[in-house]
C-alpha cells in the first residue's frame, strides 16, 4: 500500500483514475473510502489522489495536536512529494478545511478549490451542534463502537486501540475557537463554496462566505462579467445534510462543473 513519508507523518494515500489530477479530502473520522460511491464520477476525467489524514483511515497518528493547518501543511507536502503541478482540492468537511488551509498557506501549489460543507467559523454552528462536539472526547468511545466510523477505524486503523485518543484529540481541536474570515477575504485559488441545504451551519453561513469572495453583491449581467472577480462560485446541495451531502451526485456534478469549465 502506498505510504508518503511527508512533514513528519507517513501519509496513506491511492490513486486512482488518469488526467487532469485532483486531491479528494475525507470528512472527520472518516477516510478516503467514504466517497466510493461518487468516485466513479471523479475518476471519469480525472487522476484521483485519495489520502487519509492525520490519525484517521490508514495513516497513524503521530506526536503533534490534530491541527487542521499542520494537515494542510501535509498535504502540501504530499503534492510536491508526488511531484502534481497545481492540482484541484476537493474536500468534505474537515477535508475541506484542510483544502482551504493548503489554500491559505501554500497557494502556489493548487488549481482549482471545492470546499464543501466547511464552515469558516466556529460561532457559526447550530448552539446544538457546538454542544454535541463538546461532548466528543476518550469517554465517548463506548457508545461510538455501534457507528460506521468505528467499524471503519477498526477495519483499516494501523492501531485500532488509538481510537479513544483520536476521539480526544479530535474533541480538543473542534473546542478550539477559530475565523477564517480574513483568509478567505484574500483568498485567490478559484473556489467553489459547497453546502448542504440542511447543514451544520444555515445556508446563510455560506451565501456570507461566499460574499466574502466577492460573490453575490451584484447582478451577474447577460456576459457573466458581474460574477466574482476570482471566479469564485457558490451551490447549495438541496434535499442533502452535513452527512450525505458527499455521497450525493449533485457534488460531484458540482464539483466538475466548477473544476472543468472553460479549461480544454
Amino acid at each position: 500500500m502506498p505510504y508518503a513519508d511527508v512533514n513528519g507523518i507517513n501519509l496513506y494515500y491511492e490513486t486512482h483514475g488518469t488526467g487532469r489530477p485532483l486531491v479528494l479530502l475525507h470528512g472527520g473520522l472518516g477516510s478516503g473510502e467514504m466517497f466510493a460511491p461518487v468516485l466513479p464520477a471523479f475518476t471519469a476525467g480525472h487522476q484521483v489522489i485519495l489520502p487519509d489524514l492525520q490519525a484517521q483511515g490508514r495513516t497513524a497518528d503521530i506526536d503533534r495536536p490534530l491541527h487542521i493547518r499542520s494537515m494542510g501543511d501535509d498535504i502540501a507536502a504530499l503534492i510536491d512529494h508526488l511531484g502534481l503541478d497545481r492540482p484541484d482540492l476537493v474536500g468534505y468537511s474537515l477535508g475541506g478545511g484542510v483544502a482551504l488551509q493548503v489554500a491559505f498557506h501554500h497557494p502556489e501549489k493548487v488549481g482549482r478549490l471545492v470546499a464543501l460543507s466547511a464552515g469558516i467559523r466556529r460561532s457559526a454552528a447550530y448552539p446544538e451542534i457546538l454542544e454535541q462536539q463538546g461532548q466528543v472526547g476518550p469517554e465517548a468511545a463506548e457508545f461510538m463502537k455501534q457507528t460506521p466510523m468505528y467499524e471503519l477505524y477498526q477495519r483499516v486503523a494501523p492501531r485500532p486501540e488509538d481510537f479513544p485518543r483520536l476521539l480526544e484529540k479530535i474533541g480538543v481541536a473542534m473546542a478550539e475557537d477559530y475565523d477564517y474570515t480574513d483568509e478567505i477575504r484574500a483568498l485567490q485559488t478559484p473556489t467553489l463554496i459547497v453546502a448542504a441545504d440542511a447543514d451544520l451551519c444555515p445556508p446563510s453561513h455560506f451565501v456570507e462566505v461566499f460574499s466574502l469572495l466577492d460573490g453575490g453583491l451584484r447582478d451577474g449581467g447577460w456576459d457573466g462579467s458581474g460574477r466574482p472577480k476570482g471566479g469564485h462560485a457558490l451551490a447549495i446541495l438541496p434535499g442533502t445534510t452535513h452527512y450525505n451531502a458527499f455521497l450525493s451526485p449533485l457534488f460531484p456534478a458540482a464539483a466538475l462543473q466548477f473544476l472543468d469549465k472553460d479549461r480544454d
